[in-house]
């Protein structure tokens, strides 16, 4: 594991790999390294024509938080990872970390490639927005301290989980390591603010990103993603 300190002073956990161009793996909810094995794969995969950077966003894993929370700092964290690889790096973002690696190339970083895999916008009526004040339930939720029901919150407004799946899942190993970093949760949310509404995206919050974007949705994705895509 290596570290790299952000601009306020939060410390940014991450394992390198490979050799070549760097790529900065940044993951959406949820994700980091210990329990999420898909990324590390990907990094393994991805390491044979690439120098890879696979870190933990904040309040995550092995990376610490100040608690004051702004999208800004997630940028920063990502400026600190683009200087730590030389002052460019590719960016892949996946579903939520796909708004981040596109806000932070609207303000400038080094990037001169990106792809985005699954970013989980509403841009239609292929599926319910999320609630009118969600951000500001789901931040309501986590300064309570209240994991499982942030969690909760998160699955069924923000993920379409249907409710009952969601009481069984609050059985399964996983669920303790979600509220584990359920606080982060509305870094996500903040994240995502304004493109989860079922209508179009706003217009000029990317207009600035003039490097190539590979946006990318699976074979199985359901049509909302298909659509934002």
């Amino acid at each position: 594991m290596n570290t790299v300190t952000s601009s306020d002073g939060t410390t940014i956990a991450y394992d390198r790999r490979g050799t070549g161009e760097p790529l900065i793996l940044v993951g959406g909810a949820f994700q980091h390294r210990a329990i999420d094995p898909r990324t590390g794969e990907l990094a393994e995969l991805l390491a044979a024509d690439f120098t890879v950077f696979h870190y933990d966003r904040r309040g995550r894993g092995d990376s610490t938080d100040t608690g004051l929370y702004a999208v800004e700092r997630e940028i920063e964290d990502l400026g600190a990872l683009v200087e730590q690889a030389g002052g460019s790096a590719f960016l892949f973002g996946m579903s939520s970390g796909a708004a981040l690696v596109l806000d932070a190339a609207a303000r400038g970083l080094g990037v001169p490639k990106l792809a985005v895999y699954e970013p989980p916008f509403v841009v239609d009526g292929s599926r319910p927005p999320t609630p009118r004040h969600y951000l500001q339930q789901l931040t309501e939720l986590a300064a309570e301290g209240r994991r499982a029901d942030t969690v909760e919150f998160f699955l069924t407004a923000a993920v379409g989980v249907p409710a009952e799946v969601v009481a069984g899942m609050r059985h399964a190993p996983v669920w303790s390591q979600f509220e584990e970093v359920a606080h982060t949760l509305r870094y996500d949310a903040a994240l995502l603010d304004g493109t989860m509404a079922g209508a179009p995206l706003p217009a000029r919050r990317w207009s600035s990103v003039s490097s190539p974007v590979l946006v990318v949705d699976g074979g199985a994705s359901p049509p909302s993603i298909r659509a934002a895509a």
